[in-house]
């Protein structure tokens, strides 16, 4: 099976080559990851006299096509549930995600929401994510061409190889779990792979003795730990219990400089969403936790139809060549680019699987209650 930690185990699509440097200036025209299918085949020999496009975007583009975009947050779930009608894979204006846009933005994944939008009323519940999990999946079933669910790193890798966009499930609210060990190990075995912590009661005043507990039994099972909302007190100690890489998938303030630090120690990515008012303002942010936290911390939420305004420029999920275009321009390695874009996440969902295989040897399914350890 490919090892995602190699550049190689992605298998490329044709290149971009210079007949094609005048479409790339209109990014409208750009599909960056091709038909379905054409992931399988290698790429041309470009020749020993050929180089790298020295046009940012058509760098960007080249890029893309052997390290598409791993977007660790989409909205798209919950706003699926109030439509009566969408085609995704033929293209749907009311949205800002669609199969044709999502392959024109080079995007190879992405990390489905099952929590409601921001400002939503009540709080989450088990039941409403459930009926999110059931609606992604029936969602990707009805897009064999363009999406296939992907359950682990092998999976994430088998489907950008058979030319589909891979979707995760996750993250959903903890707050969801009910204070529930076994309702965590209930919908890890529905798929979810990712919960995000701020908002649940273990979380209060930084992390509580059943926090603790939680958090080692995601460890146990494989979930990915979501510190986005979590006040810094509760990421400090998270950092220090838990024993696989977490994420921050759609945190809305810049982060303490020594939860940056904190990050790095703990190999965890940090996703920028692109909602930061301008283009060259979310490239800043990437800067920041690239200088701050290390090229390996990085990564891109694109937050698209979550309700949040998002930077001109980058009005919807097609336009993310555009920044990784920005990013060449200030002189990121194209190394850097491809960690930002795939390497960093699936080196983490590939950590977690891991440390998920070291625990269960070692540790059986908890059945603490609440009750008994926040008294």
């Amino acid at each position: 099976m490919a090892d995602l930690h190699d550049a190689s185990s992605l298998t490329a699509v044709e290149s971009v080559g210079p007949e094609d440097l005048d479409e790339l200036n209109d990014l409208d025209g750009l599909d960056v990851l091709g038909e379905p299918g054409a992931a399988a085949s290698a790429p041309p020999d470009p020749g020993p006299t050929s180089g790298p496009p020295a046009d940012p975007l058509a760098r960007a583009a080249r890029l893309l096509r052997t390290h598409p975009v791993i977007d660790g947050y989409s909205g798209l779930a919950p706003v699926l549930r109030s439509m009566h009608w969408y085609d995704l894979e033929a293209g749907e204006s009311l949205l800002e995600t669609d199969v044709p846009r999502l392959r024109r933005g080079g995007v190879g994944a992405q990390f489905w929401s099952l929590q409601a939008p921001a400002g939503s009323a009540g709080s989450p519940s088990l039941g409403a994510t459930m009926e999110l999990i059931d609606l992604v999946r029936v969602t990707v079933a009805e897009c064999p061409e363009g999406l296939r669910l992907a359950l682990s790193a092998d999976e994430l890798v088998d489907s950008w190889n058979c030319g589909r966009i891979a979707a995760l499930l996750g993250p959903m609210a903890g707050e969801a779990l009910g204070d529930s060990l076994a309702a965590l190990r209930a919908v890890y075995a529905l798929g979810v792979r990712s919960v995000t912590l701020a908002g649940a009661h273990w979380t209060q005043g930084g992390l509580t003795p059943f926090g603790h507990e939680m958090v080692r039994e995601m460890n146990r099972l494989g979930v990915l730990i979501d510190l986005s909302g979590c006040t810094a007190d509760t990421m400090r100690r998270t950092f220090l219990i838990t024993r696989a890489p977490v994420v921050l998938s759609h945190h809305a303030e810049p982060l303490p400089d020594d939860v940056l630090h904190a990050l790095r120690g703990n190999h965890g990515v940090c996703m920028v969403p692109c909602t930061a008012g301008t283009l060259p303002a979310t490239a800043d942010l990437l800067d920041h936790v690239r200088e701050t936290a290390g090229p390996e911390a990085v990564a891109i939420s694109g937050a698209y139809d979550t309700g949040l305004p998002h930077a001109a420029g980058l009005h919807d999920v097609s336009c993310l060549p555009r920044l990784i275009a920005e990013l060449l321009e200030r002189g990121w390695a194209e190394s850097e680019v491809m960690g930002l874009t795939w390497s960093n996440v699936a080196r983490v969902l590939r950590g977690t699987e891991f440390a998920a295989r070291a625990a269960q040897p070692r540790r059986a399914p908890s059945r603490a209650a609440i009750g008994a350890l926040d008294l």
